[in-house]
């Protein structure tokens, strides 16, 4: 099992910035990926970064150029530093971690999510 705990959501302006951070805890494996995921009301969830152990990164085209993802390995921590936030940032930000066991065994855990709102 593991647990994602999220923390550093909350109100920004247009244009500001916010760091989310989320720290795993638990029996975690040497291959996975940490990701972020966000849901608007009345929206599907989707993948906003992902990050493998290997340090290798993928975004969202709405976010490229304006979020970075990063990860501490030794914290078991993954990051999100967002920059130029726009309201259509605005939604709950979920952590999520997958996995796969020395067995190949696949496991997937999500955080319970923190919202983000973007508004003057």
């Amino acid at each position: 099992q593991v647990q994602l705990v999220e923390s550093g959501g909350g109100l920004v302006q247009p244009g500001g910035s916010l760091r989310l951070s989320c720290a795993a805890s638990g029996t975690i494996f040497s291959i996975n990926v940490l990701a972020w995921y966000r849901q608007a009301p009345g929206k599907q969830r989707e993948l906003v970064a992902a990050i493998a152990n290997g340090g290798s990164t993928n975004y969202a085209d709405s976010v490229k150029g304006r979020f970075t993802i990063s990860r501490d390995n030794a914290k078991n921590t993954v990051y999100l530093q967002m920059n130029i936030m726009k309201p259509e940032d605005t939604a709950v930000y979920y952590c999520n971690c997958r996995q796969t066991s020395t067995l190949g065994y696949k496991f997937e855990y999500w955080g319970q999510g923190t919202q983000v709102t973007v508004s003057s």
